[in-house]
């Protein structure tokens, strides 16, 4: 959580869970970055880029390499600025 002051102004979560190893995840170990915000008046200001790159520094620093996310059209520029790829293989079962 982001706070100017008392006032609260930005968040970003990650998750860590652990799925069965694979060829290219032996350990399991997995990271979900998740539910990024900042407050209209305090945007693009670097406080979502900062926060995405203290979540993606904890997630290195536990040894995981591949952390995928959701985004919005508005979240796309932020996340492709850090160097996030969009990927076109997935599928969910509504």
């Amino acid at each position: 959580m982001v706070f100017d002051g008392e006032r609260f102004v930005g968040a970003g979560g990650v998750s860590y869970f652990r799925v069965m190893p694979t060829y290219h995840n032996q350990t399991g170990e997995k990271a979900y970055i998740m539910n990024m915000y900042t407050a209209p008046d305090y945007r693009r200001q670097g406080i979502a880029y900062k926060t995405l790159e203290l979540l993606v520094l904890d997630a290195r620093k536990r040894g995981i390499t591949a952390i995928p996310l959701e985004a919005t059209k508005m979240g796309n520029p932020l996340y492709e600025k850090y160097g996030f790829v969009k990927m076109n293989d997935e599928m969910e079962l509504l």
